[in-house]
């Protein structure tokens, strides 16, 4: 049987706290198993690529499409949207809202940097003639490397609604666990670039 004890008149019930940190116990284990599926999606594309990555059906191969300064360039864009990501979130910690704004701002310029080289990348390629069709390797790169954006692309939206909600409702209990959630989503996409830089990019112009 539960036991609740009786609020005195006009204080919330004793139960409430212990309501809502269920609930967001509840929220970040989903998101977990969220991230988790994720793993297995790029795990999947990983080993899609590595299987396929050497099949160029007599057409161009990485160290001919690939220019690592550009790459580089497009990793220190992500990388440093991490890194500002992180401040916003000690500005959170802090209550900070209207630092941890500018701090958000900041976060998506690089992720927009990120994705603005990433498409000019993809439409070099194609009029290269460098299109999914022309080889295996080709469409095993285009799925691995355009599926990351797209993840990327999500990213910013999410983060141009919280910050929507952040100035609309300030610092929240409900805001700070979106923003908590994000910031995980966000370094996982980094993790996986690290992945995607190394296994595809470099490796591919110095094999």
């Amino acid at each position: 049987m539960m036991h609740t004890e009786t609020a005195p008149p006009g204080t919330a019930p004793v139960f409430h706290a212990e309501e809502e940190h269920a609930h967001e116990t509840g929220t970040m284990l989903g998101f977990w198993m969220y991230l988790m599926s994720d793993c297995l999606i790029f795990a999947v594309l990983f080993a899609t690529y590595g299987v396929l990555g050497r099949n160029y059906a007599a057409g161009p191969s990485p160290r001919d499409l690939f220019e690592l300064p550009v790459v580089a360039l497009n990793t220190s864009m992500l990388l440093l949207s991490s890194i500002t990501y992180g401040f916003a979130m000690l500005e959170m910690e802090r209550d900070n809202a209207r630092v941890m704004q500018i701090w958000l701002a900041v976060t998506g310029l690089f992720g927009a940097a990120f994705i603005g080289i990433e498409m000019w990348e993809f439409a070099h390629l194609i009029h290269e003639g460098a299109t999914p069709q022309r080889s295996a390797f080709l469409s095993a790169f285009f799925a691995l490397v355009g599926t990351h954006g797209l993840h990327v692309s999500l990213g910013l939206v999410w983060l141009a609604v919280l910050m929507v909600q952040t100035a609309q409702r300030g610092l929240i209990v409900e805001n700070k666990r979106r923003l908590m959630c994000l910031s995980m989503f966000w370094h996982f996409l980094d993790v996986i670039w690290i992945g995607v830089f190394t296994f595809v990019y470099l490796m591919g112009v110095l094999q």
